[in-house]
């Protein structure tokens, strides 16, 4: 699984309470992959990624 986050995050943080093994908030605030899954957190990322209010976070 490969996750990456388009240009529009909005900060909320979600994505990094949801998932922290992968998302992580940067100094701006904005959300960014800090790691790229392994299968024990890729269900979680997906989540994330559905939750993301935005719609910036997709997974292939």
């Amino acid at each position: 699984m490969h996750v990456f986050i388009e240009p529009g995050c909005i900060g909320c943080g979600l994505c990094a309470s949801t998932c922290p093994a992968v998302f992580e908030m940067d100094a701006d605030g904005l959300a960014k992959v800090a790691v790229q899954p392994v299968p024990a957190v890729e269900q979680a990322a997906r989540d994330a990624a559905e939750n993301c209010p935005a719609q910036v976070i997709h997974t292939e």
